[in-house]
């Protein structure tokens, strides 16, 4: 698995901040398996540095990402990608919830399915 730093790319002059690149990067590294659950990440002040960024930038970064229960800091151990992706917890609620409604409207599965597809369109 290639170092955190090799693949991580930002462009100061995209429209996006830079805390937000750095963010999504991780988040789709997680979630296609180049950042496996229990990989630690370089501290701050190492990103920053390979990076050439603020260290508050990566600060945020990182952050918000705990914030989303994407990353947990283990105090001086480091920070680490968590063990469970969020985003399966939180859409295997909503889609419990969708269930729920449709079921509850008379809405068989496949009619069901339009509106989740017409949603995304």
């Amino acid at each position: 698995m290639a170092e955190v730093g090799e693949w991580l790319a930002v462009d100061a002059r995209a429209s996006r901040p830079l805390f937000d690149q750095l963010r999504t990067q991780i988040i789709d590294a997680v979630r296609d398996g180049r950042l496996s659950p229990g990989t630690r990440l370089p501290t701050v002040r190492e990103l920053a540095g390979q990076k050439g960024l603020a260290v508050n930038t990566v600060a945020r970064a990182y952050r918000e990402l705990e914030s989303a229960g994407v990353l947990e800091t283990r105090g001086r151990f480091g920070t680490f990608v968590s063990r469970v992706d969020p985003a399966d917890s939180a859409m295997a609620t909503a889609a419990q919830n969708f269930v729920s409604a449709a079921r509850a409207l008379g809405i068989e599965k496949a009619e069901a399915l339009r509106y989740v597809e017409s949603a995304f369109d």
